[in-house]
């Protein structure tokens, strides 16, 4: 005769053989049932309580961008439920498997209008690869693999919704899961005719560029043996960085509005892109009329899917495989002008970056702030930026290496992100150093999720940058849109007060001095930290709107720029090339 068990305890034993460490969630009553099982199971599968659902389903996508590994949320019916969406939609945005239990009232009062009842499958639908109802208890722990299964392979989120009184119910205990037979599939490797067809492009362009996205993860060596084979630049998307260390030469980092000055110039002076397993929504913009495209890409889906009128020849492929097959193919090629120059260019950016760490001026300037942080950062160490003005100072400022772990809400680009995602971060890597980079309306979203980093012994250094405003969003209404500034103004608040008053360690920065003793401090301490950094309201240099000499025929306008970013050390990529080209 089959053991028996509760229906809710065999779902817990299918993610314990997919190899799921922990769950992130928020009780509720259509819950009870699979808290029950979260419970009976708590030696072998950690609940991380979150302070709100939206929380818990943005670390589980976190956890899965960091690992590669399915991350695993829940909520309860109705509000729970709702509150899970948006970090769901940011796993699916950023192609990550997210698997989310969803409560629900018990079977008897579902569709009756009862209280917090509601059809939850069309909610899930646009979001998940796959949603689906539990309709009985013995098939519940089949449906919860096949929802893995599929999560997994679709890159995406799958959703399962549990009947309260399904959970509880016993059942025959049968070994389902086939997490035994799930295996990755071999790297695809490019057709040998389009190998030839693309050195022959590169070969015979005047200034080759390659440009990468994530899809291009671990292929850090081979990126660079294309670069230095080929002499060509490399650009990536912001998600991209750290792939290449900041550090190399020929690394420009991202293009755009979170962007340097050098990609962008570069990005646009380029005839040929070499585009690498990316899906950038903006690369439409990344090409001009004239610029060719050779895209290589394992998902058909993404070939030509952004500028199908630029793209030459399409490569489905894995990046790493088509990359050592290109750079074997052909021949070391003498370095361009426009090589010359884009590496010049980088060299006279670095500088005058550099020139402002260490800057007295309050409030702060974001330079002088980095600069502490990238002094301290060793190499395991794990940064969480959220979104806005962050991302653009940690993409410029912050020193990345490759054994530097990091994640973004990429695509979505969610406010609130980085402090639930931290706590992901330091849960997997207890021995890094985690840090959550944060502005103060990103940190006024889930900042609460402090509390939870102190519950569980996670210590992250969550660093507030205070300028008072939605600086990104500020920076379009005045520069994009060209209106008056509506809605963007912040209060002026404590935050290390705050910080504080849940129990962390609290830090005000208003000096260079404040912020040495602050990060100091923070890195040693056995438990989290908010670092309040008072910050400049000016705004980063917008890579979009350069107005140099050598580009720019109005005096006026150069000299606003100059003296609005503090970039008289400045030149261009034209005055660059103009250098190498007298050179010969």
């Amino acid at each position: 005769m089959a053991n028996r068990i509760n229906a809710g305890d065999a779902v817990l034993h299918v993610l314990e053989q997919w190899g799921v460490p922990r769950i992130y969630g928020l009780p509720g009553g259509s819950f009870d049932s699979m808290m029950n099982a979260i419970h009976n199971e708590r030696e072998r599968i950690d609940f991380i309580q979150v302070r709100h659902e939206e929380a818990g389903a943005l670390a589980a996508a976190g956890e899965a961008k960091l690992t590669g590994r399915i991350g695993v949320c829940f909520g309860s019916s109705g509000p729970g439920a709702v509150h899970l969406l948006n970090g769901l939609y940011d796993a699916r945005e950023d192609g990550v498997p997210v698997l989310a239990l969803v409560g629900e009232v018990p079977q008897a009062f579902m569709n009756m209008d009862f209280f917090q009842a509601m059809d939850e499958v069309p909610i899930f639908t646009d979001v998940a690869v796959f949603a689906r109802a539990a309709t009985n208890a013995q098939g519940l722990p089949a449906l919860v693999d096949e929802a893995i299964r599929r999560a997994y392979a679709s890159h995406g989120v799958s959703v399962v919704i549990i009947p309260k009184d399904l959970a509880w119910a016993e059942i025959d205990d049968r070994p389902v899961a086939s997490a035994p037979n799930f295996r990755k599939p071999e790297p695809l490797k490019p057709a040998a005719d389009q190998v030839s067809k693309a050195v022959e492009i590169i070969q015979s362009a005047k200034a080759p560029l390659l440009y990468f996205g994530q899809g291009a993860a671990g292929a850090r060596d081979e990126l660079v043996a294309m670069s230095e084979r080929f002499k060509m630049p490399m650009v990536s998307t912001f998600p991209a960085k750290g792939i290449v260390e900041d550090t190399y030469p020929a690394y420009l980092q991202s293009a755009g509005r979170v962007a340097t000055k050098t990609a962008t110039e570069a990005i646009y002076t380029s005839d040929l892109t070499v585009w690498v397993g990316s899906d950038n929504p903006f690369g439409s913009m990344f090409v001009t009329p004239n610029t060719k495209v050779i895209q290589i890409d394992l998902n058909p889906v993404k070939l030509g899917k952004r500028f199908q009128a630029n793209v030459v020849l399409a490569i489905q492929a894995d990046a790493r495989e088509a990359l050592k097959a290109i750079t074997a193919a052909g021949q070391d090629q003498e370095e361009s002008v426009f090589y010359r120059a884009c590496l010049r260019s980088k060299e006279n950016w670095d500088q005058w970056v550099a020139s402002f760490n260490e800057d007295t001026r309050t409030p702060l300037r974001p330079e002088p702030v980095y600069h502490v942080i990238d002094q301290q950062l060793e190499d395991n160490d794990i940064v969480i930026p959220d979104v806005g003005n962050v991302d653009i100072d940690f993409l410029r400022l912050l020193h990345l290496k490759p054994t530097n772990r990091w994640t973004v809400s990429g695509k979505h680009a969610t406010m609130g992100y980085a402090v639930p995602a931290a706590l992901a971060a330091k849960l997997e890597h207890p021995e890094s150093t985690v840090y959550s980079l944060s502005g103060d309306g990103g940190f006024a979203m889930l900042g609460e999720e402090v509390l939870a980093q102190l519950k569980y012994h996670a210590p992250v250094i969550n660093v507030v940058f205070s300028n008072r405003s939605l600086g990104y969003i500020e920076a379009e209404q005045r520069d994009d849109s060209h209106q008056p500034l509506s809605g963007v103004d912040l209060p002026d608040t404590d935050w290390a007060k705050v910080g504080e008053g849940m129990g962390a360690l609290g830090f005000t920065v208003r000096t260079v001095a404040d912020a040495r003793h602050a990060f100091s401090e923070a890195r040693k301490a056995d438990r989290s930290s908010v670092i309040d950094v008072k910050l400049t309201g000016a705004s980063p240099l917008d890579t979009r709107y350069m107005r140099f000499p050598e580009t720019c025929s109005d005096p006026d306008q150069v000299e606003k720029f100059v003296k609005t970013y503090e970039a008289g050390d400045l030149r261009s990529l034209a005055y660059w090339m103009g250098q190498e080209a007298r050179k010969g």
